[in-house]
């Protein structure tokens, strides 16, 4: 995998192949259960003993070092400060295309994470519950660029973080509802002092304009100590994705109450022409203008292949 634009002659990243990614893992216990894997797993996504052994028990591996190290300096840095404020919680961001499997990584490293000794309090959050509600990107004219920057209220999630990382108690993040396709009112998600937060989102390593006066303007990724960026090539993207609405056709859009139940009784071939230009006037779009250009921001790679197997790992240079 070349990271490297063709005029660079430095790569910031250190490129494995799987086999020697899965080397990596050393003696890191395997404590997930079989029976797990159906839960962990999103729809068509790929996780089997085999994958987590190879690609997510050497990041686990990695990411305790990571804490250790970050832990080992906020006491040394309070010390030297003589302050007590309490320990900041280590923040994970999980970026990707649409249908790359994000939710799978995350929720896998989730539950990777929380059985570490002694036992961590591991939460996990998606960006979706900070988009705004369907009636206010219809008001803005922006519905059809749901998912793109611009439709998420990120005044709110930024101090969502703001207040995680300052260890404030029950911070509450929005819900959001994949059946109806919009915030949840009146419904909220509490997140009590975690020691560790994964952050799951297509655009959560995304910049914003530099200002012309000098004064701060926060990102996202700011409050994170730690990211990856799950990538695959658009043609493999696309295909996952056409496959995914085929089966959310017969199964989550039958439901009545599915935002998407105008799909249900599409044919075959109605299906696909259908996921085929949602693909590439919403999801193909932001994959170019947004999220794939966030790519080299990442402090880990995962790039796949067919059938979502992991092929490569690139870990940012220290």
């Amino acid at each position: 995998m070349d990271i490297r634009a063709p005029e660079q002659q430095y790569n910031p990243y250190r490129v494995y192949t799987r086999e020697e990614w899965a080397r990596l893992r050393d003696d890191t216990p395997m404590t997930l259960e079989p029976g797990e894997f159906d839960r962990l797993r999103s729809l068509h996504d790929r996780l089997d003993l085999q994958e987590v052994e190879d690609i997510y028990l050497p990041l686990s591996r990695l990411l305790s070092i990571y804490v250790d190290a970050m832990q080992r300096l906020y006491y040394a840095e309070r010390q030297f400060l003589n302050i007590r404020d309490r320990k900041m919680p280590y923040i994970i961001g999980v970026a990707g295309s649409v249908a790359v499997g994000k939710s799978t990584t995350a929720r896998v490293l989730q539950a990777l994470l929380a059985r570490w000794s002694p036992r961590p309090k591991v939460e996990l959050i998606t960006t979706d519950g900070f988009l705004y509600p369907n009636a206010v990107l219809d008001r803005q004219g922006i519905m059809q660029k749901k998912g793109f920057p611009e439709s998420y209220d990120l005044p709110l999630l930024l101090s969502f973080l703001s207040d995680i990382k300052a260890g404030r108690r029950h911070v509450r993040a929005p819900v959001y509802s994949h059946l109806t396709y919009d915030i949840v009112p009146n419904q909220w998600a509490e997140i009590d002092q975690p020691d560790i937060l994964i952050v799951e989102g297509v655009n959560v390593l995304q910049t914003g304009k530099l200002p012309r006066d000098g004064k701060a303007v926060p990102v996202v990724s700011d409050f994170f100590d730690f990211s990856v960026y799950i990538d695959a090539d658009e043609a493999a993207l696309r295909r996952w994705y056409i496959k995914r609405f085929l089966a959310l056709r017969d199964t989550a859009f039958t439901n009545p109450k599915s935002y998407f139940n105008r799909y249900a009784l599409l044919s075959d071939e109605e299906a696909t022409a259908t996921a085929i230009a949602i693909w590439e006037r919403t999801n193909l779009a932001n994959l170019e203008d947004n999220i794939l250009p966030t790519r080299p921001r990442a402090t880990l790679i995962i790039k796949k292949g067919a059938d979502h197997v992991v092929e490569s790992v690139a870990l940012r240079r220290l």
